[in-house]
């Protein structure tokens, strides 16, 4: 790798941590102004987190027309989903992907609206199961997408939980949602990636990934989620 291309690989990977640092700023700024009130309809909170958003990321993100909020059962189907209205013990998911596309990025997060004390502790089994994954990955210098999606099931098998998809994360630009189909399996923290997580890609660049956990309650149907750049290679 030539000092250049050296250069753009540290610019690039400035420029994620940038985007995740913009989304955790804009994503406190959401819990302390309660935009996740109960009575609140999904859309109002939507709008509202555009407007904040706007004074983070600056106009652009006004502009962008995806859901950045949804509650209860619209965390369990895909979309499109139907409008509902912030109950006073739901979960509720804040995905703020579609601000970060200018990043490659992505950020998502679960709050736990109400007292619910079964909707609390999924939350935060969901940050020790992303907390031992991060350990994880750094610990490993050689860990494959494999080991880390089998270190995931684990960490939450042993929180009494269970994945809720077939993957738990993928490489930072490379699509989501309904065009993930196309992704093949070693761009993805899965049961069929087994190449090393740190390495160069094709291009010549350092790989980067974003963790995604999807945890699920089965005996009660909640499911939080969990969205964060895992690190470089």
């Amino acid at each position: 790798m030539t000092t250049l291309d050296r250069m753009d690989a540290g610019l690039r990977a400035l420029h994620l941590a940038e985007g995740q640092r913009m989304a955790q700023r804009l994503f406190s700024q959401v819990v302390a102004t309660q935009v996740l009130r109960p009575g609140r309809s999904e859309e109002e909170a939507d709008n509202r987190i555009a407007l904040i958003a706007r004074e983070v990321f600056g106009a652009r993100a006004g502009r962008v027309r995806r859901r950045f909020v949804r509650s209860a059962s619209n965390t369990v189907v895909g979309g499109p989903w139907p409008e509902r209205v912030i109950g006073a013990q739901d979960l509720v998911v804040l995905d703020f992907e579609p601000l970060l596309a200018p990043y490659e990025t992505g950020f998502a997060r679960t709050v736990a609206v109400g007292d619910g004390l079964a909707r609390r502790r999924l939350v935060q089994d969901l940050a020790l199961v992303a907390a031992g994954a991060r350990g994880a990955f750094r610990a490993a210098g050689s860990l494959t997408g494999r080991e880390l999606h089998a270190e995931v099931r684990a960490l939450a098998a042993g929180a009494g939980r269970i994945l809720g998809s077939r993957h738990c994360g993928r490489l930072t630009g490379t699509p989501s949602g309904p065009h993930a189909a196309a992704v093949r399996p070693e761009a993805l923290i899965g049961p069929d990636n087994d190449r090393p997580l740190r390495r160069t890609l094709e291009e010549g660049r350092p790989a980067h990934w974003l963790l995604q956990i999807r945890l699920v309650d089965g005996r009660r149907g909640h499911t939080a989620v969990h969205t964060e750049l895992l690190g470089p290679a």
